[in-house]
């Protein structure tokens, strides 16, 4: 069995406390945002439940996923310095 190849996906997510409650609240279910090369990605907002503070989402992201656009893996490369 092959493995297939993952793409990469790097962005900078900055939502407030007050946009994250759009989805959580259901009246919004993706985030869109766009990557560092400028490209518009659209992806489920349920994952960065577990990247939330007091004050939102912010900080850089990187989404891992396979050619076929399944989700492997999320996780925060770095939180926006105050």
């Amino acid at each position: 069995m092959v493995a297939e190849p993952l793409q990469r996906i790097v962005l900078p997510i900055h939502l407030s406390a007050e946009e994250y409650l759009k989805y959580y609240r259901g009246s919004a279910r993706n985030v869109f945002a766009r990557d560092l090369q400028g490209r518009v990605v659209q992806f489920p907002a349920n994952l960065l439940q577990r990247f939330v503070t007091k004050d939102g989402v912010d900080g850089l992201f990187e989404i891992t996923v396979t050619a076929a656009g399944k989700l492997v893996d999320i996780r925060r490369l770095e939180a926006r310095s105050e």
